[in-house]
């Protein structure tokens, strides 16, 4: 029972996060560089910090709490991370929601899971390793599949429906965009799983361990948002987009400002769902170790179903269609034989 619960958790999480790119299109008179700060306010520090205030032990504040170790690491992975954010929001510009959140979650999918494994020394070749090793190159597999509707799309459509799916879209440089992102956001898992001493700190100190794990993500958010600010005001300039955020009349900044945060507490649903989520799947090691791939994977479904509804796959062919279904059946059969493996 208490798996069920976990996965759902983490399946409610991971929808809010696939939702979090729908309100970009409210966004009014913004260059993409001012909508991304400010929604990267509101989902790597705002709501973040709000979380981690959620995992204090009682007497105690988050730098007492940091101090027990890891800190400097996790921030150091989140910095890495923001490399993956910031390509993961140019991959959605070039490939569209479905397409450009499948090949990069895909990919984080993949190395998010497999890098803490190697790292703590776990044997891929045997036993609940090996297992891990199969469970995402099922993952693999579905993305590959996804990405082969991509490319089916890409030739089925015309120049003008091309554009009139996703504005600037370019399948070769989102295609690479979007791989690299995958790489990069991968690091999240490391900064996750650098903090560890925080979150053990957290438990002893008296905390849920539902909630132990939220002072870590902020760490890791917050280093992703040193990248993401550095680059966007860098853009700002360049572009002489600075003056943007202020320009629009005072209607339009309210109605910008509110989906900024309504798109800022969805993505980060999906972390509070995982950290919440995993706190259920404690006497499943197995699934434990795979629950990134768990929510990767259930992001990708929910972008493609975004996709479908915001009408980004209008007017491919049924092959196109049967391939897509396909590989989303593959990535959620990967989170099945998991966890009849677990069991």
């Amino acid at each position: 029972m208490n798996t069920i619960i976990g996965l759902l958790i983490i399946a409610i999480g991971s929808f809010g996060q696939s939702s979090s790119y729908v309100p970009i299109n409210k966004v009014k008179d913004w260059s993409w560089e001012c909508f991304w700060l400010i929604q990267g306010i509101f989902a790597w520090l705002a709501f973040p910090l709000l979380g981690a205030s959620l995992g204090i032990p009682a007497g105690s504040n988050l730098f007492e709490l940091w101090s027990a170790g890891g800190a400097g690491m996790a921030i150091f992975y989140g910095v890495l991370w923001g490399v993956g954010g910031l390509t993961f929001g140019l991959s959605m510009r070039y490939l569209g929601v479905a397409l450009g959140q499948s090949i990069s979650l895909g990919t984080c999918a993949a190395f998010g899971t497999l890098f803490p494994a190697l790292f703590a020394g776990t044997d891929l070749l045997h036993g609940a390793g090996l297992i891990l090793l199969i469970g995402v190159c099922i993952t693999l597999a579905g993305i590959a599949i996804i990405g082969y509707a991509g490319s089916l799309r890409s030739k089925n459509m015309t120049e003008e429906e091309k554009r009139a799916a996703v504005k600037d879209f370019a399948l070769t440089k989102g295609l690479l965009v979007a791989f690299l992102a995958g790489v990069m956001s991968a690091c999240f898992a490391l900064g996750l799983d650098a903090g560890t001493p925080i979150k053990i700190a957290g438990i002893l100190g008296g905390v849920d361990t539902l909630y132990a794990g939220l002072p870590v993500i902020f760490l890791v958010t917050f280093g992703g948002f040193l990248t993401n600010a550095a680059y966007c005001i860098q853009q700002n300039i360049k572009n002489n987009t600075g003056g943007q955020y202020f320009s629009v009349n005072k209607g339009t900044l309210i109605n910008n400002i509110l989906f900024c945060a309504l798109a800022g507490v969805l993505w980060y649903s999906q972390f509070f769902g995982l950290e919440m989520g995993k706190s259920f799947l404690i006497e499943s090691p197995l699934l434990l170790a795979f629950s990134w791939s768990i929510l990767m994977s259930l992001n990708v479904t929910f972008s493609n179903v975004w996709g479908i509804i915001l009408k980004e796959w209008k007017g491919v062919s049924n092959q196109t269609i049967t391939v897509l279904v396909v590989g989303l059946l593959v990535l959620i059969s990967s989170i099945i034989v998991v966890a009849i493996a677990q069991a």
